[in-house]
């Protein structure tokens, strides 16, 4: 009440007996306030420089993706809830053809510049809801949520190697790679595990290396997978090893 009355009536240190308190009353009142928004700023500050911090400790540095404690979290979170019913996922493992080609002919700067594009390839081709992680030098892996039908993992990974064999320019000079993929859905577990899944895609991938490259690979029987998927998908089994 005092402290508006001061505004109100725009009093000053005239207006008070040199023995009233009040004055002294006034100014702990505004130092309590200074010293509460200064407060304030600081824990909003403090709360900034956390996320900041989080945000950095789960992201790639150069290609602004998850890295491979963020795919870690969510792989193990998607498992846990397609293991208690839910929709489900597929899981994506893409390794770069051809990339070590661009760095040692080009030198680091344009494998950076390569791996750029990549980010932004996979950016496309996928949606907020997903998870998309460069876990390795050339070695990037998806997680896409609520899509447990193949086709759907196959439409994916067919664009995004198509677009990966476009030339990439650097400088002038056109970087050409291309992107072998391995395809692991989480309804052919009975208990989807996220080690076993990442084994899965990963076997998956060398066998699409091993079958020409450009091309997916499922890891596992999948349902709906048949004879007739077509050139780019090849079913993946353990005799095929």
């Amino acid at each position: 009440a005092v402290s508006q009355a001061v505004r109100e009536h725009r009093l000053t240190n005239a207006d008070f007996a040199p023995t009233d308190l009040t004055v002294e009353l006034l100014y702990l009142t505004e130092v309590k306030e200074a010293v509460m928004g200064e407060l304030a700023a600081l824990n909003a500050r403090l709360r900034l420089a956390h996320q900041d911090a989080e945000t950095r400790a789960l992201t790639d540095a150069l290609t602004g993706l998850a890295n491979r404690r963020a795919l870690d979290r969510d792989l193990a979170r998607e498992c846990h809830l397609a293991a208690r019913g839910g929709v489900g996922f597929a899981l994506i493992h893409l390794d770069l053809d051809y990339f070590k080609a661009v760095n040692d002919t080009l030198g680091h700067a344009a494998g950076d510049h390569v791996l750029a594009e990549v980010a932004a390839i996979l950016r496309q081709e996928t949606r907020q809801s997903d998870t998309v992680a460069r876990v390795g030098g050339d070695e990037f892996v998806l997680i896409l949520r609520g899509r447990p039908e193949l086709r759907d993992a196959q439409a994916v990974a067919d664009r995004i190697i198509r677009k990966l064999e476009r030339p990439i320019d650097y400088d002038g000079t056109p970087c050409r790679i291309s992107a072998s993929a391995g395809i692991c859905l989480s309804s052919a577990y009975s208990v989807p595990d996220p080690e076993q899944l990442h084994s899965d895609a990963d076997e998956a991938t060398y066998a699409a290396k091993r079958a020409g490259r450009g091309r997916a690979v499922v890891g596992m029987a999948a349902p709906g997978l048949g004879a007739d998927s077509g050139p780019e998908v090849a079913k993946w089994v353990a005799g095929a090893r």
